[in-house]
């Protein structure tokens, strides 16, 4: 098929640069357009951005024109690394001028008809694309939102589970890298020899989005039914460059035994690899056998940093079970999801 444009907002940002970098190569979609803030626009991205990913800045983009963030580039579809305060409006803007938009921004997750998407887990919810545009008087345009960073790597092996038994109760603790915070991030004097056991507002979006994501659609009721479980979050920044790291234990419905949850685990089945999506693993989820992994520096990059890897599965002595994540946050967790997502709407003709 013809590739589809598509533009990125936000582009100068460390999570437009990954969405850059990830869609350099992507033979689904051809970057037409980059736009970025007021003090960006106007001049080639290579003169604009400071790239931080690798070496240098791909060639896709070196010579493309900043533009502002406003209704009027030359795409179908838009990527959005906005902050969540400027994405609230000029994500509304787009999609009501017929663009897709495809956010990685907070402003409009918890948006009754707007899919909170981790196409693996609830692709179903895009039904509620047609629900949005009726209700908001939209043509083509549209707003998908990608989870919190977090939210992800939690979301992806408890929907097996909650497939399986039935899960009630979750407790979670995260140790967050340093690029979850954005470039600067962190200062080095904060964090060096150091944990920061608070990142603003992050305990309530994992406390929450799960919910929405793991819930049901109800074709009746036009809207998600948000799955009936109590999680309790505790958030960490750790001085990791990349991948976000979670301690899960979980109280279920039905007792499993090791090996229905280590099947549970491997058998969780990808739909978005099934259509031949490009950045789809086969296996969403690894099960590290070891007893020290999963570890950022080994596992981050599992699947191209698609791969949401599980170790440590062994019985809770205050729930039932308890186990390890990993998964890469600006790649699983961000830019690489929001891309997946446009992936599975291009495969059941929903964009393109």
């Amino acid at each position: 098929m013809q590739p589809i444009r598509v533009g990125v907002l936000g582009a100068t940002g460390s999570v437009g640069q990954r969405f850059i970098q990830l869609l350099e190569h992507n033979p689904w979609f051809e970057i037409t357009a980059v736009a970025a803030s007021g003090r960006s626009s106007g001049v080639r991205y290579a003169e604009a951005c400071t790239w931080r990913l690798s070496a240098n800045c791909p060639d896709c983009v070196r010579d493309l024109v900043v533009q502002p963030c406003e209704p009027g580039l030359d795409c179908e579809i838009v990527f959005s690394a906005l902050p969540a305060d400027i994405a609230a409006d000029v994500e509304v803007a787009f999609a009501a001028a017929g663009y897709g938009v495809l956010s990685n921004a907070s402003s409009h997750r918890m948006e009754p008809d707007v899919p909170l998407l981790v196409p693996e887990v609830n692709s179903e919810h895009l039904a509620l694309i047609e629900i949005q545009r009726a209700r908001r008087g939209w043509g083509k345009g549209f707003i998908v939102t990608t989870p919190n960073c977090s939210t992800v790597g939690l979301s992806v092996p408890l929907k097996p589970l909650h497939i399986a038994f039935g899960v009630r109760r979750v407790m979670v603790t995260t140790m967050q890298a340093l690029s979850g915070a954005s470039y600067p991030g962190v200062p080095s004097l904060d964090i060096i020899d150091n944990v920061v056991p608070y990142i603003g507002g992050e305990e309530d979006k994992m406390s929450r989005e799960p919910l929405k994501i793991l819930g049901v659609f109800s074709a009746a009721e036009s809207r998600v039914l948000p799955a009936e479980m109590l999680i309790s979050a505790s958030c960490n920044r750790v001085a990791t460059r990349d991948g976000h790291m979670e301690a899960v234990s979980v109280a279920l419905d039905r007792k499993a035994t090791l090996d229905e949850m280590l099947a549970a685990f491997r058998e969780f089945r990808s739909v978005p690899y099934e259509l031949g999506c490009p950045s789809a693993v086969q296996q969403t989820i690894v099960v590290r056998a070891e007893p020290d992994r999963p570890q950022p520096v080994l596992d981050r990059d599992e699947g191209a940093g698609m791969t949401v890897t599980v170790g440590r599965v062994r019985p809770c002595q205050v729930f039932d079970w308890k186990f390890t994540v990993l998964s890469h946050n600006t790649v699983r967790g961000a830019a690489g999801g929001s891309v997946l997502n446009a992936e599975i709407m291009a495969a059941q003709g929903l964009i393109g």
